[in-house]
């Protein structure tokens, strides 16, 4: 009697996914980040590509002042010199007659501008701070949180307004400069913070303990393997400053503080809608607008990508 031999079921492995792709899955199925992303991606793209088309196609740029007597007015959205319908203002026109989308662009690229390098410089003064921190412990630790807290009780906005007080620039460009580095300065308690106790809960881990009995240097373990093992609340945090740091600056240009002309920003433009909202509203009501849309798409990614990185949701 022949033997019968039973076959074995074959099996296809299964192919594992890391938590950068498990958290891109879920941030595509939030409907709002992904709204947000598509929105933010408009807005960067017309700043970038609006104000080169403007001035290539109708000779308009955002500093622009027509020399003609009877243009140095202020044009409703889609209406030319004589009332008639006319594409060549969308926007309309400020008070000195220049193109106001020219300069809701422009405003748009040192808006975000601003928002990028600033929580940039956040960022690096934070992740340096609170990583240090948290691996030396003990009285370095208690030392460093201190003056943390000490500069949490100083309110934030004097100390910006007192940095751009005193050291303020004579250019337009210094003075936007010394805006970024107020900015970033004022915003990395926060983010120091955030990544202290990342590095506390990660510091006595195997792989660390690992690196240390190898030799490896102190900032060697902190650039190596601490500090890119606490990106995932460093990107959701950065992701929310963005926004916060926008709106921040808007609200020193609308001071008079912020930017200066010949640049623009959203908020230096609101400022001067705000002055003759009652009989040019549009002035107002496009860059208001647009900043609004920003920052509203901003903060639905931030919370898209704080939920896409969630441990809890990783079943989901």
């Amino acid at each position: 009697m022949a033997a019968t031999t039973a076959t074995q079921p074959t099996t296809e492995p299964v192919a594992g996914t890391s938590l950068w792709q498990d958290a891109w899955r879920r941030l595509q199925r939030n409907k709002l980040a992904v709204t947000g992303m598509v929105l933010v991606a408009i807005i960067v793209t017309a700043s970038l590509a609006g104000p080169p088309i403007i001035e290539r196609t109708t000779g308009y740029t955002y500093d622009y002042i027509p020399s003609e007597p009877e243009l140095l007015k202020a044009l409703p959205p889609f209406t030319g010199p004589d009332g008639s319908f006319s594409w060549e203002h969308p926007m309309g026109t400020d008070t000195s007659g220049r193109d106001l989308l020219a300069r809701v662009l422009l405003g748009g690229r040192i808006s975000l501008m601003v928002g990028l390098i600033s929580t940039f410089v956040s960022l690096m003064i934070g992740l340096a701070y609170g990583a240090t921190a948290g691996y030396l412990g003990g009285r370095v630790d208690e030392a460093m949180m201190r003056i943390v807290d000490v500069l949490y009780s100083i309110p934030y906005m004097m100390v910006v307004i007192v940095l751009l007080s005193l050291f303020g620039r004579n250019t337009p460009l210094g003075q936007l400069v010394l805006l970024f580095i107020a900015l970033g300065a004022v915003s990395w308690l926060t983010m120091a913070r955030i990544v202290r106790g990342q590095v506390i809960s990660l510091k006595n881990q195997e792989f660390i303990l690992a690196a240390r009995a190898t030799g490896v240097s102190t900032i060697g373990i902190l650039a190596r393997h601490l500090v890119p093992n606490t990106l995932g609340p460093v990107i959701v945090y950065a992701t929310l400053t963005i926004p916060s740091v926008m709106l921040l600056e808007a609200f020193l240009s609308f001071l008079g503080l912020g930017v200066q002309a010949p640049y623009a920003s959203w908020g230096s433009l609101a400022a001067d809608g705000v002055q003759s909202i009652a009989i040019f509203p549009w002035q107002l009501l496009f860059p208001g607008t647009t900043m609004a849309i920003t920052l509203f798409s901003m903060n639905f990614i931030g919370d898209g990508i704080r939920d896409a990185l969630d441990p809890q949701m990783r079943k989901s």
